[in-house]
């Protein structure tokens, strides 16, 4: 080989190691965040990760280390351990428990990781750098006030609460009781119990519930859709489908279609895709500018038939 071709191929190998070294490099400045969430089971979680996802698509340089907690404590708990062993910019988490994350998430905030809450606390953390999700209370009072709107004569009423332990089911369940404890002469709860966000508990619980009254409800409240359209399957397997008012809670694309379909009545809208979008740009902001940022809550509101358009995932349900 001549001293040409060798000049050649040196600098060919030069160019190939630089060019790979500035890919490397490139990566690596990208912005590392973790996204836990309880559980990628839950559809309203598939769909939040996937929207958080897409945020970081269209910001750019930002790559998501998605954690499933698989609904255990302990799993969400070694998940984020890990992730701080292994290194990353940021944080956002969904809590399962309100306090089974507390003691993680203050070290990963005392080590330096900023750490947004979304959709539900860590409840007794000092330093996170926001907290964003819904005012689920004031989405249990909407709930609750829809119901009285849609019965004003009054109405019996059976409520399927959330996962206990979450503060979005704590929060909802004390905006319902806030609206309907003081009537409850007029809208009495005849029976209450968790169905754990999941459509096969909404289910059973209400097949047992069904069985233990003398006489069906008027209405059925549950925390989510999941749980309200197992409620409403357990209605019809007794015929009673056309009888009891349904309204669930999260306002996902199979809910408002269930609206469409006149299996639910109602649901209530959180903007919960917006929720995780606005905490990635949150979190990629003070990543940038190491300023302090805010809190944001969203206001939960009753979508029907009415209103179907005003929902997030219309343009997704059918």
């Amino acid at each position: 080989m001549n001293i040409l071709a060798k000049k050649l191929l040196t600098a060919g190998a030069s160019l190939v190691i630089g060019l790979a070294l500035a890919t490397t490099s490139a990566s690596a400045a990208n912005k590392k965040i973790a996204v836990s969430v309880p559980y990628l089971g839950f559809p309203i979680f598939a769909y939040a990760m996937k929207a958080v996802k897409d945020e970081a698509a269209k910001i750019g340089g930002v790559d998501i280390i998605e954690l499933d907690g698989q609904n255990s404590s302990p799993k969400q708990v070694a998940d984020i351990e890990n992730v701080q062993v292994q290194g990353v910019d940021g944080i956002l988490i969904s809590p399962i428990d309100v306090n089974a994350l507390t003691a993680t998430v203050q070290s990963a905030i005392d080590g330096g990781t900023p750490v947004i809450n979304v959709d539900r606390r860590v409840e007794n953390v000092k330093g996170l750098l926001a907290f964003v999700g819904a005012d689920n209370v004031a989405g249990g009072e909407a709930a609750a006030r829809w119901v009285m709107a849609r019965f004003p004569d009054g109405a019996r009423i059976v409520h399927l609460q959330g996962q206990p332990g979450s503060s979005p089911a704590i929060d909802r369940n004390r905006g319902v009781h806030n609206v309907l404890d003081p009537v409850k002469d007029k809208y009495p709860i005849v029976a209450e119990q968790t169905a754990n966000f999941l459509r096969a508990d909404g289910l059973t619980v209400t097949q047992n519930i069904l069985q233990s009254l003398d006489s069906p409800p008027e209405v059925i409240i549950a925390a989510n859709d999941d749980s309200a359209l197992g409620a409403f399957e357990a209605l019809e397997g007794l015929k009673l489908q056309d009888k009891v008012t349904v309204i669930g809670y999260d306002a996902l694309a199979y809910g408002l279609d269930s609206i469409r379909q006149d299996r639910l009545d109602a649901t209530v809208e959180m903007q919960f895709g917006e929720q995780f979008r606005h905490a990635l740009r949150t979190m990629v902001a003070n990543l940038d500018t190491k300023e302090a940022q805010q809190d944001r809550i969203f206001k939960p509101f009753v979508i029907d038939k009415t209103n179907l358009d005003k929902a997030e995932q219309a343009a997704e349900s059918n």
